[in-house]
């Protein structure tokens, strides 16, 4: 066996705090809200942020990117964290949630002026331009409405975020005669899970060297920088959980350097929530073909997306709760306990266990390409089991292809305590989504038990499309 599949094989059979939760947590919640589900603690996901803060100090303020995980808007709130906000959507869900307007930062491509003037109404807090062009277009629409809102100039990091060096000094040069926006700072963000921190390190450099040359001879000194350090966290089993805050502790001194010279906002979004999240699945299927033992779950790649996954060969830690329930892990070795939200030991590191027979876990999407573990030790599986996915707290719960074959959409928990859960989305189903509205509505009635005849289609279907 494999160091990777050793450390799951530990996963799979201990009882241990999963993001804050034990199996029996876990199981309860699974039991009472059904599978599929993403269940978030909320308590660990606020406990991380305040010791991401306690790392970074007073005088750094720590925003959250929603699109992460948009169920936590909430948590981070009170919390009082700044939000960054990148869509309409994301915009709404914010005022849906009712946060105070001033913590938003509107950022994201492609913004239209409906989008502007609606986030002008809102109230929001500052602006990102990710173009010229973008810019003229929150420019135009403030001063249209009698405002004068205060903007960041997304740096390019050489994709199609951002804008040039060449267009953002050029900007600069003409600010006096900008109507409706006042220039206030700088937002540099280049990706997630950047494991190596000399390219941080770098980038930070360099954008004191921009603050200082654009002051020097440009005669605008910014007020504020806006940057995303993209730091990396363990998703699969065969990583280092032993301190998952520790690239914030190592950055934080150069961070510290840059503070002392602009008033700056770290974002974070994966760092800060991914392992408050767990994916909870059942059996619903077992089967054995050509010496490979397959066992199919109610979810699938539809709902769970782990970043770096490539064609399932990446082991993430998985459980099987309810083997622990049938005693089958009696004699499972003990393992490190220490909560995933300190940045202490999150899961297992011990490789000395049992061997454990390896299946391949698939879901239930009619495509070969829904296998979320190629080769997985898992103990003991059997149709009704429900098996735990570990550090889901991040993307997964909106990046998946939810509409593809018509899957409902998983429950949605928010666990605040031992005993204190609430389901607060029910499983949804999207075929409404895929057929034409006047389908759609009426839903379809359910179908009893002991039915006796097909009940038929609810309307007539039109002979032509």
């Amino acid at each position: 066996m494999t160091d990777a599949s050793a450390t799951n094989a530990n996963a799979t059979n201990a009882n241990l705090p999963v993001a804050g939760m034990t199996d029996d947590d876990l199981l309860a919640i699974a039991r009472g809200a059904g599978t599929p589900a993403f269940v978030f603690d909320a308590a660990v996901f606020r406990a991380r942020l305040r010791a991401v803060r306690g790392i970074l100090g007073p005088d750094i303020e720590l925003a959250y990117s929603i699109k992460a995980n948009p169920f936590l808007i909430g948590a981070a709130e009170a919390e009082g964290l700044r939000l960054e906000v990148c869509s309409p959507g994301e915009l709404a869900a914010c005022e849906a949630w009712r946060v105070p307007a001033g913590r938003v930062i509107y950022s994201g491509v492609c913004k239209r002026e409906a989008d502007v003037r609606e986030a002008l109404a809102y109230g929001a807090g500052v602006f990102t331009a990710e173009s010229p062009r973008q810019l003229e277009l929150v420019a135009r629409a403030a001063a249209a409405a009698g405002m004068t809102v205060p903007v960041l100039l997304r740096l390019s990091a050489g994709s199609q975020f951002g804008m040039s060096r060449e267009d953002l000094l050029a900007i600069v040069d003409r600010r006096a005669a900008l109507a409706g926006v006042r220039l206030v700072g700088i937002h540099y963000f280049v990706g997630t899970q950047r494991a190596k921190l000399k390219h941080q390190r770098r980038e930070l450099e360099k954008l004191v060297a921009l603050l200082d040359e654009l002051e020097a001879e440009h005669g605008w000194r910014p007020e504020r920088l806006e940057y995303g350090p993209g730091l990396a966290v363990p998703l699969f089993a065969d990583e280092d959980f032993s301190d998952t805050l520790a690239p914030a502790r190592e950055l934080a001194p150069a961070l510290w350097e840059v503070a002392g010279r602009v008033d700056l906002t770290v974002e974070m979004g994966r760092f800060l929530a991914t392992e408050c999240g767990v994916y909870l699945a059942s059996v619903v299927d077992d089967k054995t073909d050509r010496g490979t033992r397959y066992v199919l779950v109610d979810g699938g790649i539809n709902h769970l997306v782990y970043y770096g996954q490539t064609m399932a060969m990446k082991v993430p830690l998985v459980t099987n709760l309810t083997a622990a329930v049938r005693g089958a892990d009696s004699a499972a070795p003990a393992a490190t306990e220490t909560p995933a939200s300190t940045g202490a030991p999150a899961e297992m590191t011990a490789l000395t266990v049992t061997e454990t027979p390896e299946v391949e876990l698939c879901g239930s999407l009619c495509t070969t390409a829904d296998v979320l573990v190629r080769s997985l030790p898992l103990t003991d599986p059997q149709v009704g089991d429900v098996l735990a996915f570990r550090n889901a707290g991040a993307y997964s719960v909106t990046e998946g292809i939810g509409l593809f074959l018509s899957r409902d959409l998983p429950a949605i928990v928010i666990r605040r305590g031992p005993g204190d859960w609430e389901v607060v989305r029910r499983s949804r189903p999207t075929w409404p989504i895929n057929v034409p509205e006047a389908f759609a509505s009426p839903p379809r009635p359910p179908v009893p038990a002991g039915f006796l005849h097909p009940r038929g289609h609810p309307r007539p279907i039109p002979s032509k499309m």
